[in-house]
């Protein structure tokens, strides 16, 4: 693998381990855990591993022998940065602990290991990866380990690699899924202990024991970079009103914490959205009066931040939606609507829809009427993801400006600009902070399975602190389950973190929000910085901080 001069450095960099993961470990128990909610539902469906203790790793002063074992790792869901340093942690530990363990890669993700497609995992292609970004050393996927069938044939291929332990490194869904193998695999006595991480560049995951995901740092530094990049061109062209979707379909945290970073113009958090009970037209009337605001001071530009998940927060939007799902999924509107224009098809639809929800459907422009009525995906609901969110909000500004310049109630140009803010983060080489956590997180991962742990997560918290003072250890993943409904059945899920909008982050915005609005108080973060003095290279998010209170 070719490297550039940066990845030659950063290869040579050695991530900052907590003192409790250094040299000699022992592990410190806690009293009994039980899940968060629907204690009763949950301990029946995990009766081998629900009310497990929580676990902190402290410094021994005792050596201690360790058997060889071999261990298998998986990549789950979305990249984000700080996956290869998860597994290089995971490697480096159960080197140290014997020479002789091995550690082999499921490909592509947890299909690779019902598919029986692997690699074994050598000190020579680790060290082509340490310290980068991507999920490219084994790949990743989204196949959900669900099924009997699929533990089964998972469990084939461990049992012909001798392997005894797997650890699943993914978000929500696929710790719930971790949870799941690991309660069948110890119900069944196949001597296979699992293991998840905490990972998503959403911020999603993350509870009293999960400080925050791994990615999200790196991500949302990265969009920051970007969002302070156009901030100084809107100000130094001072014509153009930039409209930036950023991740984040279940949750606003990465807009939360880019607007923490950067003081944007405007910037919408979906959950603030919902509670209010807004209607696009609220949100739309919202933005214009800052336009308007800023037009009357001559401050024709701005950012405005808009969260991916936007649309299915607005609740008259997303009652519309769900009567579209019901609707277009009946034979009578396949029958209907077969070979039908997009014209045709959406005034079927109009047609058939509740009158409240017809209103709402008709007050969005044409495309993206044709959008809900037509794409819909294999399950046969709407396909929400493919509207583009940011040039619809811009368009309806516009249309607003208008009606209001004709009341004379606003004189300016209005001038916008589209960008999608993604792809872009999710794979971007991990700061400093991800780097050193995700190695902690991995070396713990080995830690609890030296310690014949199965049903925990990894955990890594403290880390406002720097990271000698990081406290590792691992929480039972049955006691972040509630019972929630998913595809119409109750299952056991780890609940998402939405942003809370009496947490810290949000009312630190929330009270300078009207100022970023009015004036010009753009923030450029600049560059990751990976070399230099601490209090620029090493420093969480915003967000972490105001939660821990530091």
């Amino acid at each position: 693998m070719e490297k550039s001069a940066l990845q030659k450095a950063r290869a040579a960099y050695q991530p900052k381990l907590p003192l409790g993961l250094r040299g000699n470990v022992s592990i410190k128990e806690g009293a009994p855990t039980e899940s968060v909610a629907d204690q009763a539902e949950i301990k029946a469906l995990f009766p081998n591993t629900y009310g497990l203790p929580l676990i902190e790793f402290v410094h021994a002063t005792e050596a201690r022998t360790y058997a060889p074992m071999n261990v298998g790792v998986i990549l789950s869901g979305g990249q984000a940065p700080g996956g290869h340093n998860v597994i290089c942690g995971i490697f480096d530990e159960l080197k140290r602990q014997n020479p002789e363990s091995r550690l082999y890669g499921f490909l592509m993700g947890p299909g690779g290991l019902v598919d029986h497609k692997y690699k074994e995992l050598t000190a020579e292609l680790i060290d082509e990866y340490r310290n980068t970004g991507g999920f490219d050393m084994i790949g990743s996927g989204r196949t959900k380990l669900e099924k009997v069938s699929q533990y089964e044939s998972g469990l084939a291929i461990l049992r012909e690699l001798n392997i005894k332990a797997l650890v699943i490194i993914g978000g929500d869904d696929s710790n719930t899924n971790a949870c799941a193998l690991a309660e069948y695999y110890a119900a069944q006595g196949a001597g296979v202990q699992v293991i998840g991480c905490p990972k998503t560049i959403d911020g999603d995951l993350k509870n009293e024991q999960i400080e925050t995901s791994f990615g999200f740092d790196t991500a949302c530094k990265t969009y920051a970079e970007v969002i302070g990049n156009i901030q100084r061109d809107a100000n130094s062209a001072r014509k153009y009103w930039h409209f930036i979707k950023l991740m984040g379909r279940s949750a606003s945290h990465i807009a939360l914490e880019c607007a923490l970073q950067c003081q944007p113009n405007v910037t919408i958090v979906s959950e603030e959205v919902e509670a209010k009970e807004q209607s696009l037209d609220d949100i739309v009337s919202y933005i214009a009066g800052i336009v308007a605001e800023r037009a009357a001071k001559g401050n024709n530009f701005g950012t405005v931040l808009i969260p991916e998940g936007l649309i299915e927060f607005v609740p008259a939007i997303k009652k519309l939606i769900k009567e579209l799902n019901d609707l277009l999924a009946t034979t009578e509107a396949v029958e209907a609507t077969a070979g039908k224009s997009g014209e045709e098809v959406v005034a079927w639809v109009k047609a058939h829809l509740q009158a409240d929800n017809c209103a709402t459907l008709e007050s969005l422009p044409a495309g993206v009427q044709k959008q809900l009525a037509l794409d819909r995906d294999p399950h046969g609901n709407v396909q929400v993801s493919l509207i583009e969110t940011e040039k619809l909000l811009s368009e309806m500004v516009g249309k607003k400006l208008a009606e209001m310049a004709e009341a004379k109630e606003y004189v300016g140009k209005f001038s916008p600009l589209h960008h999608f803010f993604g792809y872009e983060g999710r794979c971007a080489a991990p700061s400093n902070y991800d780097a050193d956590y995700c190695y902690a997180l991995g070396t713990s991962a080995a830690q609890l399975i030296a310690n014949g742990k199965t049903g925990y997560m990894a955990i890594v918290t403290n880390t406002t602190a720097p990271a000698a003072e990081w406290v590792a250890g691992g929480v039972p993943i049955t006691m972040m389950l509630n019972m929630e409904k998913r595809s119409g059945e109750m299952k056991p899920v780890i609940k998402k973190a939405l942003v809370d909008l009496n947490g810290a982050p949000f009312k630190t915005f929330a009270a300078q929000r009207d100022k970023w609005a009015a004036e010009t108080c753009y923030v450029y973060p600049g560059p990751i910085q990976y070399f230099g003095p601490t209090e620029v290279c090493d420093q969480c998010t915003v967000t972490l901080k105001l939660e821990q209170a530091k």
